[in-house]
């Protein structure tokens, strides 16, 4: 199955990330252009998820079956009203393309793998009548594959001109061309560890990295976090190593909360140099809302010898809901979305279960 155009279409993308910043809406349009595709975002806007929903995805691992499925139809039902609410007075799109909020990842192949997203897609074509895209994962990691990461598509056909892509969110990960063929992976957990600690002086996030900034590196908390990231699957991260090999570590110290950002923001910074400096990348294109953290991207430009990208508000803030836009295009005109040189999977796939709003 080749990767030839198609024609026109718009789709707006939906993504939520495992650092529970919010809900992502970004309309898109995209157009074949010879062997690639030109793409636009129409309209964009973050959705900052209420007290209520962070609880909810935060816990959602220990719910009952019953209670798991019906929050998820829930959480679906939340999704809509948001889209319904985004496109008033807009054209409506072809199709939504919603990931959906990952809550369960285990695609290891020493147990019956499994990968699931709260949020139904039903629900969502359903209440919007639109045709919608969900459960991006579940084919490739059938597959053999990792099911993750999907977004190095994207990159390779929507951000071609940069010679690595580095997105710093809830988990940090990088893509980039090795050998004729796209290459990703997980590097380390990012803001999912940094808001963590943020909670803990009552702020959602630190801004622009001014709680780190005051803090001061403690050299055996950030020793175990080296430790800690050399024996982790770095090829797909998941909330459940977070819980297990990283909180751990942060409860562990009686020292003050400034000094452990300090110390998460330096294990992150030199993780993510180490690894663009050993396969000799020169330049990294930075997306993510680790982009916004000044004190990060300084440590980072400290031990990377290369150049650091940073890009425009909308590539940065919704890089990964037009790249879900760009895979639910690709997947309802049957074309390849997930590649087994990223993912580890048997064979390239067309992922994702589609609704059809109407027939």
């Amino acid at each position: 199955m080749g990767m030839e155009n198609t024609g026109k279409m718009r789709v707006l993308g939906v993504m939520s990330g495992t650092s529970l910043d919010g809900l992502d809406l970004a309309l898109c349009e995209f157009e074949p252009t010879g062997n690639s595709w030109r793409y636009c975002v129409l309209k964009a806007k973050t959705i900052n998820y209420p007290m209520l929903w962070k609880d909810f995805l935060g816990r959602a691992s220990t719910m009952k079956l019953d209670h798991y499925l019906a929050i998820s139809n829930s959480y679906g039902s939340y999704i809509a009203d948001e889209i319904n609410a985004f496109l008033k007075g807009s054209e409506h799109p072809d199709a939504i393309a919603s990931h959906g909020h990952t809550v369960f990842h285990q695609p290891s192949p020493a147990n019956t793998p499994f990968t699931a997203q709260f949020g139904n897609g039903a629900v969502i074509a359903a209440e919007t009548g639109i045709t919608t895209v969900c459960d991006f994962r579940s084919l490739d990691v059938a597959n053999g594959g990792q099911g993750a990461p999907l977004v190095p598509v994207g990159d390779k056909f929507l951000f071609s001109q940069y010679e690595s892509c580095l997105n710093i969110g809830g988990i940090a990960n990088i893509s980039y061309d090795l050998g004729g063929e796209r290459i990703a992976y997980d590097i380390c957990y990012a803001n999912m560890l940094l808001n963590y600690l943020a909670e803990k002086l009552g702020k959602p996030y630190d801004d622009g990295g001014r709680i780190a900034i005051t803090g001061r590196i403690n050299e055996v908390l950030l020793k175990e976090l080296f430790e800690s990231y050399l024996v982790q699957n770095k090829r797909s991260l998941a909330r459940e190593g977070f819980e297990k090999n990283l909180l751990p570590l942060l409860t562990k110290y009686e020292i003050q909360v400034e000094d452990i950002m300090a110390s998460a923001c330096e294990y992150i910074a030199k993780t993510v140099a180490r690894e663009l400096n050993d396969n000799k990348i020169a330049t990294a294109l930075v997306s993510g809302g680790g982009a916004y953290n000044s004190f990060l991207i300084d440590r980072l430009k400290h031990h990377f010898k290369g150049e650091v990208i940073i890009p425009d508000d909308n590539t940065i803030q919704f890089k990964e809901a037009l790249i879900f836009a760009f895979l639910g295009y690709l997947r309802l005109n049957n074309k390849i979305n997930t590649l087994k040189s990223v993912t580890g999977a048997k064979s390239d796939s067309v992922g994702g279960a589609v609704y059809l709003a109407s027939c």
